[in-house]
């Protein structure tokens, strides 16, 4: 997907370029800076950006990976949140994550991935520090293609409001009984692609020799899913673009998915899609219904999403917030 939050070790991302949150000397540093020189090779990489230092605070600069699985590294040096106003912090980091994607772009990447930038030591905020990621990264992708990941090391780093997570943790406490069993994360994803190829391969049941002639009958069905989408769309006086980005959805996807063809998104794909329509519940469930989806009450994630359906926002990157902080997928696809 277009931009997803993740947990896990940047050093080990595939991606075409990664990004360290770096000094303005371009020296060795610890945390995460420190993790990515030594996985890179600190010898070569040091090297490398002796060439290049020093740089200002939001200025971005480039060095190949060396023995990461990234083909480059791009070092960005965030602010110190002490050093001056909020206003300028906030103008500094945003710059940090546009100077990388700007760069990352001129070198032909496709993908790219961060770290919460200056969120450590440095002493920003967090859930400023993750707004301002958020939104410098969505202005981009608003313009350009790229797929970017913002890899947070430990779960706890991605701060709710507590007005929305305890309004959640209401609703779950609520709606799942104490004793019904909760799907995984990988589990959930596993029955969402399941369900996806299945509607695309053919029936295995025995060929009948009888032949009934079903065309009439056929003609009456109810609209195809991507017919059905498209109704939704032009009723809401929105473009394509606006739907995929807004849906965080490749455009390759959106592109398979309105193709005619036949074509069945997986669950969280629709239900992105719904977001992206500020769908009521009801046309929600209607929109599952054409590929042959439903909420279920019994599942965790489907019970989150049906919070948001109800009561909103209807905002991706905040639901998604949310859905990382109960281990649950994102929406989105790629």
């Amino acid at each position: 997907m277009p931009f997803e939050i993740i947990q896990g070790d940047i050093t080990r991302i595939q991606a075409d370029a990664i990004v360290n949150a770096a000094n303005p000397q371009l020296q060795m540093g610890g945390g995460v800076c420190g993790a990515i020189f030594m996985a890179a090779g600190p010898q070569k990489l040091q090297a490398a950006c002796d060439k290049l230092a020093p740089i200002h605070t939001g200025e971005a600069v480039i060095t190949p990976g060396f023995a990461l699985p990234a083909r480059f590294v791009i070092h960005t040096a965030g602010p110190v949140y002490s050093r001056q106003s909020p206003d300028e912090s906030e103008r500094l980091l945003a710059s940090a994550y546009r100077s990388s994607l700007k760069l990352a772009f001129e070198h032909g990447c496709h993908s790219i991935a961060f770290p919460l930038i200056s969120s450590g030591i440095y002493g920003y905020p967090r859930r400023d520090a993750l707004e301002v990621a958020t939104c410098a990264i969505r202005g981009f992708l608003e313009i350009h293609d790229m797929d970017v990941k913002l890899v947070i090391f430990n779960r706890s780093d991605v701060q709710i409001p507590p007005g929305t997570l305890s309004s959640v943790d209401d609703w779950l406490k609520k709606r799942l009984p104490e004793t019904q069993a909760v799907r995984s994360l990988s589990d959930t994803i596993a029955m969402d692609r399941l369900c996806e190829s299945t509607l695309l391969q053919p029936s295995a049941a025995p060929a009948s020799p009888f032949h009934p002639d079903f065309s009439r009958m056929f003609g009456k069905l109810d609209a195809p899913f991507d017919v059905y989408l498209m109704k939704l769309i032009d009723r809401r006086g929105m473009s394509d673009v606006q739907v995929y980005r807004k849906a965080n959805l490749d455009r390759r996807l959106f592109s398979k998915i309105r193709s005619g063809k036949g074509y069945h998104p997986g669950k969280r794909t629709i239900l992105a899609l719904a977001v992206a329509l500020e769908l009521t519940l009801k046309e929600t469930e209607a929109l599952l219904e054409r590929a042959g989806y439903a909420l279920s009450p019994a599942d965790k994630f489907d019970v989150v999403m049906e919070y948001f359906l109800e009561h909103g926002p209807r905002d991706i990157d905040e639901i998604n917030e949310v859905l990382f902080h109960y281990d649950l997928p994102l929406l989105g696809g790629c």
